[in-house]
């Protein structure tokens, strides 16, 4: 009998579970106990788990023959509805599979499509999610259609004479130009509202899926996201004020958490919703130390984070869910690898008052003490400084003025001087000669002016 999924009433798909292990595989999670969370997000009912170990995948079913016969003989007893694959498939091993076996098969990348289609709530999200969607059924609509017989002639029908699936790609391709060409128009105007707040410092959270990040988001902001332990729970982007002891106020982000092998297409999709992660001044990788697999999600993490592009930006690693841990030495045994990693429970609270002071540090290291002289006249530049940046001392000479203030980095870029020469002389924030400085130079923000001045 099956099972009845809770959240809608309908009758949960039996899918039964697989996995190839190849010699490069890095894990150190039980087989197919990731896949089995994504079959329990995706609402359906694993009853069954095969899992083979393989110097290569098979070319025509990525299962040896063997193995596909036991597969077969297990749908049969446990009236199996899908297969989910751990591994990405290609086209024609899906298609081979789905013979032999006579039901659905779903790869581990369709399956991670399928959740975030169920966990889309924003205009933006379907979006994205139709677009990786339909980028990863192209090559495959060959499988997805039987009737290729060429279009019936005659009144009313009368046409090119095309089979069904050239016209079916037409339609694809151009539903994808049109998604892409709607996302861009959203990254742009998401990259315009990241700018208009670069007036407070940016933290952005990263993680694997369901490592508290929305948990650790609520609990410092008291906002009220949507907080669920379950895979991908949080797919579009939430930022909230959050107020540093000491500091004062800077804006924190929550994003979609990443998983291992998370799909190119889902990576390219969302970019317009990781905008704020690539802007962001400071990134938080929240990693769950409760899990046994914690290193190899830190990795998984970073990975994705350098197709990103950003995995140069600050980072803070976050060990979460400290209270959890059941297995002594699992924290250790990260600090070794990541020593300077912070240990906190978002669910507690433990080890939040740390962490506030380590962001404080980390986002203090973004700004400068600079000397900027120019004319006692150069209102623009006066105006810019202190709204931009704390003014600490004037020093006046004749008609000229020496402003000491202290000044985020970004804001360091072309600084306008028509009226005379703009020179700098550059100190840490902490006080200490910066490496190059004592050397007079123009420092030129003119693009940062031109959003505020």
């Amino acid at each position: 009998m099956k099972e009845v999924n809770r959240a809608n009433g309908v009758a949960a798909e039996a899918v039964i579970l697989v996995g190839v292990i190849l010699p490069d595989h890095q894990s150190s999670e039980p087989p197919l106990s990731e896949l089995a969370g994504l079959a329990e997000t995706a609402g359906a009912n694993a009853v069954g788990r095969i899992v083979q170990r393989r110097d290569a995948p098979d070319r025509a079913t990525y299962l040896g023959r063997g193995k596909v016969e036991e597969l077969c003989q297990l749908i049969a007893t446990r009236g199996a509805d899908v297969i989910f694959f751990d591994n990405d498939l290609s086209p024609a091993q899906t298609r081979n599979l789905e013979k032999a076996t006579g039901v659905k098969v779903l790869d581990r990348t369709e399956v991670i499509l399928d959740i975030f289609a169920r966990r889309a709530q924003t205009h933006e999200a379907h979006l994205a999610v139709e677009l990786a969607q339909l980028e990863y059924s192209l090559p495959r609509l060959k499988r997805m259609w039987t009737h290729l017989s060429r279009m019936k002639m005659g009144v009313g029908m009368r046409g090119p004479g095309e089979k069904q699936l050239e016209t079916d790609r037409r339609l694809v391709e151009r539903r994808i130009s049109d998604l892409r060409a709607q996302l861009k128009a959203i990254e742009r105007r998401k990259e315009r509202q990241v700018e208009s707040r670069r007036d407070l410092m940016t933290v952005s959270l990263v993680g694997y899926t369901n490592a508290g990040k929305s948990t650790l988001l609520n609990k410092v902001t008291g906002a009220e996201v949507l907080t669920a332990d379950k895979l991908f729970a949080t797919l579009d982007t939430r930022t909230r004020r959050w107020q540093l002891p000491s500091w004062g106020p800077v804006l924190l982000s929550d994003t979609v958490g990443f998983i291992r092998d998370l799909p190119h297409q889902l990576i390219a999709s969302f970019k317009a919703t990781l905008e704020e992660t690539r802007q962001a001044d400071l990134l938080l990788h929240i990693a769950d130390a409760s899990n046994p697999a914690a290193l190899d999600q830190i990795r998984s993490v970073y990975h994705v984070l350098e197709e990103l592009g950003i995995e140069e930006k600050d980072t803070l690693l976050v060990l979460n869910k400290v209270d959890r841990i059941q297995e002594s030495g699992i924290v250790e045994a990260i600090q070794n690898r990541y020593p300077h990693a912070l240990t906190i429970s978002a669910h507690s609270g433990e080890g939040l008052s740390r962490l506030a002071t380590a962001v404080s540090e980390a986002l203090s290291r973004h700004f400068l003490d600079v000397d900027i002289e120019t004319t006692v006249g150069n209102g623009r530049l006066l105006a810019y400084l202190a709204a931009k940046g704390e003014i600490l001392s004037r020093r006046y000479h004749d008609d000229r003025v020496i402003v000491h203030c202290r000044i985020p980095k970004k804001y360091l870029g072309r600084l306008p001087g028509s009226d005379a020469e703009v020179s700098t002389h550059v100190q840490g924030g902490n006080g200490r000669m910066l490496e190059g400085a004592g050397d007079t130079h123009p420092v030129d923000i003119q693009s940062s002016m031109d959003d505020v001045v």
